[in-house]
């Protein structure tokens, strides 16, 4: 998602599943504590039921509309941290699970030659 958005502008906007199907209004938005960036959005899914986290990262603001690339069942069905609240980062965690947006493990350090090895004559 672009990063140059304010994020109170995205508050009240619709949401939309991968299929276009409309899943809520955007109540709250999350930013990381690092950094800044908007990192989550609470969507309300419906008059009396609860708000679904869902990640703004590989969501796009789309005719005014949040394009979630998930399907509806998947961000109904995302962990529920209750709203107004700081999430932590093992709650952050659970949620990049639930995506399958897991952080993968930085690639090894590629191997370097450094120069000569001790006790070895490359001159010859």
């Amino acid at each position: 998602m672009q990063t140059d958005i304010d994020p109170r502008n995205l508050i009240g906007r619709k949401a939309f599943d991968r299929n276009g199907n409309r899943i809520g209004t955007i109540d709250e938005v999350y930013l990381d504590d690092a950094t800044g960036v908007p990192e989550w959005a609470a969507i309300r899914t419906g008059l009396f039921s609860r708000d679904a986290f869902v990640p703004l990262e590989p969501s796009e603001l789309i005719d005014g509309g949040l394009h979630i690339p998930f399907e509806r069942a998947l961000i109904k069905d995302a962990p529920d941290f209750g709203v107004g609240r700081h999430l932590s980062p093992e709650q952050e965690l659970q949620l990049y699970h639930h995506y399958g947006l897991d952080t993968a493990a930085p690639p090894p350090l590629p191997d370097h030659d450094f120069g000569r090895l001790a006790g070895r004559d490359d001159s010859a």
